[in-house]
């Protein structure tokens, strides 16, 4: 997968970011709300009350629909745990919600049945 060239005063193209992710969740390792990899946010609507920063804002602007925290951790090139205490600073001012991951369908999720008739089927689709 190719990459768009970084740009702004924080990037470098051949460096990358030039500073710590650690840096840009102010140093915390603990988001305040509970979030997994498949954790769905979206935007509200509201904007926060005070500027929380160029990378919330920028997270902000992915949430336009409904989209995972794997996903935004990976558009914005930061580690999952710092994606997290961003999108827990938005959840806190109410700029975004989010809504945890769906159990799977059944009682079991690795009944083998059912894995091999979703293989078949996307063996017919190829």
């Amino acid at each position: 997968m190719r990459r768009e060239p970084l740009e702004g005063p924080w990037l470098d193209a051949d460096a990358g970011r030039l500073i710590r992710p650690y840096t840009v969740s102010n140093g915390r390792t603990k988001p305040s709300a509970q979030f997994d990899l498949l954790t769905m946010v979206m935007a509200t609507g509201d904007r926060p009350q005070s500027y929380l920063g160029p990378d919330h804002s920028h997270v902000l602007k992915l949430c336009g629909g409904p989209v995972s925290v794997a996903e935004i951790a990976a558009q914005i090139s930061q580690p999952a745990v710092v994606t997290k205490v961003l999108l827990s600073d938005l959840v806190d001012c109410g700029a975004i919600t989010s809504r945890a991951p769906r159990a799977p369908l059944g009682p079991n999720p690795t009944d083998r049945d059912l894995l091999e008739a979703v293989l078949d089927g996307l063996r017919k689709r190829l």
